[in-house]
């Protein structure tokens, strides 16, 4: 079992010291990855339900917390860090000009010698749609063009795509990830989404949800990846929880390749390494 920090721009470590010894310790701890949350905006008084928590609110309580640009936040602390990988967890695509989130996804990629990991998903927060400009109907159709339309700019010598939302022709996208090719993790709880990282996907990552939920969601994803003609032994699986063995096991069962853990204390993280890294590096 491999481990990620979540919601590590978010709190303390939205501070240029503080997100480096984060990163840090993390990384000398032995975990795989750090992950990034995302709102460019959040509206005063929104009435959109956050899917994860069921008072409808986002953690906290609060609406004027920093959030730190995904991509930017984890570019900092690459140049502080040699191996811990680099997620977004997760980017919101659709609000996202796909030809500009290739270059920077892309431009990171290359600087921190191939570590990106691409966390995304379609949305929830309908207010900050509305502030950005970005039509909150169809996002779902948008996340998927948006895609394909990024994996042809990282793959292509010159790219070309037409949809409905995103149209260019015979452009050069430079620099190209280091293996032409940024994992694209799909993030989501709904059927929907599991068929999203079935299709185009390279793992999936549910935001909520008990073992045997999550089993069916990941059967779903396999079976959708089959349907489209892709590899479902290829997905990789992350999900959140508490790190006791019983729970990890029961993970471990369903396919869960990556568990994530919420930041914590510089300090604590060298006792996480030797106690739950360490014990859970064969499962």
């Amino acid at each position: 079992m491999k481990f990620g920090v979540m919601f590590a721009n978010t709190g303390p470590f939205v501070e240029p010291d503080a997100a480096v010894e984060l990163a840090q310790a993390a990384e000398a701890a032995g975990c795989e990855s750090i992950w990034t949350v995302e709102h460019v905006v959040v509206p005063a008084g929104y009435t959109s339900q956050y899917p994860y928590a069921k008072d409808g609110r986002m953690p906290g309580g609060r609406e004027d917390f920093d959030i730190p640009d995904p991509l930017i936040w984890l570019s900092y602390v690459a140049a502080a860090t040699e191996n811990i990988r680099l997620g977004t967890g997760v980017m919101i695509l659709p609000q996202r000009n796909p030809l500009v989130t290739a270059k920077a996804v892309a431009t990171l990629d290359r600087l921190s010698k191939g570590r990106m990991i691409l966390g995304i998903g379609s949305g929830w927060l309908e207010e900050e749609f509305d502030a950005l400009g970005v039509p909150f109907e169809r996002r779902g159709d948008r996340t998927d063009e948006y895609l394909q339309a990024m994996r042809t700019a990282w793959s292509d010598e010159r790219a070309s795509f037409n949809g409905d939302f995103i149209n260019f022709n015979e452009v050069y996208s430079r620099p190209q990830p280091v293996d032409r090719h940024v994992p694209i993790i799909v993030g989501g709880h709904s059927k929907r989404a599991a068929r999203r990282a079935g299709q185009f996907g390279d793992g999936f990552f549910p935001g909520r949800g008990r073992p045997e939920e999550l089993s069916e969601l990941f059967d779903h994803a396999r079976r959708s990846a089959e349907q489209y003609g892709r590899d479902p032994s290829a997905l990789e699986f992350t999900a959140g929880g508490p790190t006791t063995p019983e729970f990890v096991e029961q993970l471990a069962a369903i396919g869960v390749s990556r568990m994530i853990v919420p930041p914590m204390e510089p300090s604590h993280f060298a006792k996480f390494g030797d106690e739950v890294i360490t014990e859970f590096s064969n499962f």
